[in-house]
């Protein structure tokens, strides 16, 4: 499978691994890369000595492209853009934050630059701020999302339509058929979180994972919008959560409910009533925990198969 993705990233598969906070840490992101896709460590969850610790092990562990993942809200931004360039890791996905802020730095440094949007709008400023790579999340989602609720469906061809730049979609993409429709609406491949987050090589906490694999649909929801929007599992916390804001609470009421650690103490240190759960829509079809090498594999096959029915005659309309 080649195409300009592969190309600009030098991987066999336009599959790249999101760079989640307590699931992407070098274990991963080495498994990821070494099977085909482009893994990412999740710097928003790394002070900037753990992240050269995980940079250095992925090297150790892979000959592979990889990247690291960087929310332009981190307090601790040039040390870590420092750390990034004098390790000379070959990709930056940012988000969270303007794409001007850091890409011509980048840039410069020879990284290749992915930038994060929820938005055509915001696509188009990717493109005026020189990124290589738009990646287009959808609503369905986990983790941080977009205010405007526009799903993958949608706001994949209407980025396409505002740009012809490398475009990855994201959000709701967990099997190869979601793959396969995400390249036929116009994007270039995809960026998966969900799956890999429970796979076995996720850094999250086994309790986590198992907790996922028994989630059915429904059972995740946008919240915090005022703060930063995220998907949550429906846990004690987020009912908390979505009590206050149907009591119309002020951003600072839910700043301080919401605290400091509170993703860690959930996905990572597995506290499954008050921690903070983030995971995707698509959380609904994963029902196991598996290596990353079987969901390479498994990904691959599926996007085969799906790619050879919809060229079968039963497919044909005309």
């Amino acid at each position: 499978m080649e195409n300009r993705i592969c190309k600009l990233f030098g991987i066999e598969y336009p599959i790249i691994q999101g760079g989640m906070v307590w699931c992407s840490g070098w274990r991963l992101a080495s498994a990821v890369s070494n099977n085909g896709g482009l893994g990412l460590i999740g710097a928003g969850s790394m002070h900037p000595q753990v992240l050269r610790e995980h940079i250095l092990k992925t090297k150790q562990a892979t000959n592979k492209p990889f990247g690291v993942n960087v929310p332009l809200f981190y307090p601790e931004l040039d040390t870590i853009m420092n750390i990034i360039a004098e390790e000379k890791v070959p990709v930056v996905f940012t988000s969270a934050g303007s794409p001007k802020k850091y890409t011509t730095w980048l840039k410069e440094r020879g990284i290749i630059v992915a930038h994060v949007i929820a938005s055509s709008a915001f696509a188009v400023k990717c493109e005026e701020a020189g990124v290589d790579v738009i990646v287009a999340e959808g609503f369905e989602a986990g983790g941080h999302n977009g205010k405007e609720e526009t799903t993958t469906l949608a706001l994949i061809p209407a980025v396409r339509r505002v740009t012809e730049m490398p475009l990855l979609a994201a959000g709701g993409i967990g099997t190869g058929e979601a793959m396969l429709a995400a390249m036929v609406l116009g994007a270039d491949g995809v960026q998966i979180g969900s799956r890999f987050a429970i796979s076995e090589e996720s850094s999250a906490h086994p309790e986590f994972k198992k907790l996922v694999t028994g989630l059915k649909e429904g059972d995740t929801k946008l919240a915090l919008k005022k703060i930063g929007a995220v998907r949550l599992i429906k846990n004690e916390f987020f009912q908390t959560v979505n009590k206050l804001e149907l009591e119309g609470a002020s951003p600072d009421t839910l700043r301080v409910l919401l605290g400091r650690g509170r993703a860690k103490k959930g996905m990572f240190e597995g506290d499954l009533a008050d921690g903070e759960l983030e995971i995707g829509q698509v959380s609904a079809i994963i029902n196991e925990i598996l290596p990353v090498q079987t969901i390479m594999e498994n990904l691959i096959q599926e996007y085969q198969q799906a790619h050879e029915r919809m060229n079968s005659e039963k497919l044909k309309f005309y």
